[in-house]
């Protein structure tokens, strides 16, 4: 059953502060745990909360498991791990699909010849279909798929959301280095001048010591960014909610695939004169422009690789984009996939993505894992989804608060160079934080 349903605030649909009306909408759904799993996704004015699991895969190092309906499905995979989703989702017994869900920083590791690194049975990707989708957008509200009462309720909860404050949000300090921070980025720096790699991203995570309102904690944050993507998800024990700088990857129904690394960062959002200062200072500053150009150039690689001849290009180039708390130099890659390959492929060789790993990869990737005291898990992974027509969008998991077992955390990371100063890079990891960390609302005893 379809409805539209006019939720009397489509002129606060657009983009920035007013956006939180439908976020708010996806978060009251979210807390009324009318179902076990859900992912909401945002892009471009337009939110999804995909509800329930009519069907459910889950990749980890050594199997993939297949759940439609009763039937359980489990085996073994090797080579690729984009292939293994591909040939998993062929088999669903639906003739049409949308899958939404994750896939983490581990996802290629095995193929970077860092496996190693990762204990048995660590889970890299988790999608679902889901029950039914309920869409957001300037039109107002579509349900798809839900049962009558389903519907019922959603309509309900929609149309209450916003009536009460929201929560106050307890502002997290992020500015003392629990981890030795400066010291890693140290160790990385000398590494790269001794000629172990080009760049890498070294992260922190800042431990949360209360417990997270992830819901809530979307609807607050949303409400103060600007991002590029917005996502909130509950799936198994693991809840986020991220506000993504950042897409990855995405593959139109044509064939079409587009990555936008961004590297290169100030602070934004102190004031008008300081916003201007740090702005003309990223565009002139040597390591960021460095920094910048060969995550560029990395990107443009792995687009031609599975492109077809010479339809890989540069459409956009060192441009500023103002996401949350931070200004980031960006640009936009793009090619046509060549008919042996399809969107799963593009995912793989983007992954993990330059802006979040390193260069070259596998040795970027080793030295994440020697240098960082904690698996990433989701964080500079990616929220995704994607279609049985051949369409797939992959955000970057980056300015997202993490809560699984009672524990919740943030973290955030810097492009290493040889130029880097570790103080700097710890002051940007800051200026990160800042996008998700004042807006943290505590979870209510119940």
């Amino acid at each position: 059953m379809t409805a539209i349903i006019d939720t009397g605030n489509n002129d606060h649909i657009h983009a920035g502060v007013a956006a939180a009306a439908p976020a708010e909408i996806c978060a009251a759904w979210a807390a009324a745990d009318m179902v076990s799993d859900h992912v909401v996704y945002e892009r471009e004015n337009r939110w999804v909360f995909a509800g329930g699991c009519r069907a459910e895969l889950r990749l980890t190092t050594e199997s993939i498991t297949t759940v439609a309906g009763d039937v359980e499905t489990v085996g073994d995979w090797t080579g690729s791990p984009a292939a293994a989703i591909s040939d998993a989702l062929s088999t669903l017994p639906f003739p049409h699909w949308r899958v939404y869900g994750w896939v983490g920083f581990d996802f290629c590791a095995p193929g970077l010849g860092a496996g190693h690194h990762l204990a048995a049975g660590s889970v890299l990707a988790h999608l679902i279909v889901p029950e039914f989708e309920a869409w957001i957008d300037t039109d107002g509200i579509r349900i798809e798929g839900a049962d009558e009462a389903t519907e019922t309720l959603l309509r309900e909860i929609a149309a209450a959301a916003g009536r009460t404050d929201p929560s106050a949000p307890r502002p997290l300090p992020v500015h003392e280095d629990t981890s030795d921070y400066r010291a890693r980025v140290a160790t990385a720096v000398a590494e790269i001048h001794r000629g172990d790699y080009e760049k890498v991203i070294i992260s922190r995570a800042v431990e949360v010591p209360f417990d997270v309102d992830i819901a809530a904690t979307y609807a607050e944050g949303r409400r103060n960014n600007n991002p590029a993507r917005s996502f909130l998800l509950r799936l198994g024990g693991l809840e986020a909610a991220g506000f993504s700088p950042e897409l990855v990857g995405a593959v139109d129904a044509a064939g079409t695939l587009v990555t936008e690394p961004l590297a290169g960062t100030r602070a934004f959002g102190r004031s008008e004169e300081l916003d201007r200062s740090a702005r003309a200072e990223l565009i002139s500053d040597a390591k960021e422009i460095v920094e910048h150009a060969v995550s560029v150039r990395t990107s443009f690689a792995e687009v031609q690789s599975v492109a077809v001849p010479g339809t890989t290009a540069v459409t956009e180039f060192m441009v500023v984009r103002e996401r949350g708390s931070v200004q980031h130099l960006a640009s936009t890659v793009e090619g046509t996939l060549a008919p042996q390959f399809g969107p799963w492929d593009g995912l793989e060789v983007l992954f993990p993505a330059v802006t979040a790993s390193g260069i070259p990869k596998a040795a970027a990737v080793d030295a994440i894992y020697r240098l960082e005291a904690t698996r990433r898990g989701l964080y500079s992974g990616a929220v995704l989804t994607a279609s049985s027509e051949g369409e797939l969008e992959a955000t970057l998991a980056l300015r997202t608060v993490f809560r699984e077992d009672g524990r919740s955390w943030i973290r955030a990371g810097a492009g290493i160079v040889g130029q880097s100063s570790p103080d700097r890079e710890f002051e940007e990891t800051c200026e990160k934080l800042g996008s998700v960390a004042p807006y943290l609302v505590e979870r209510e005893l119940r």
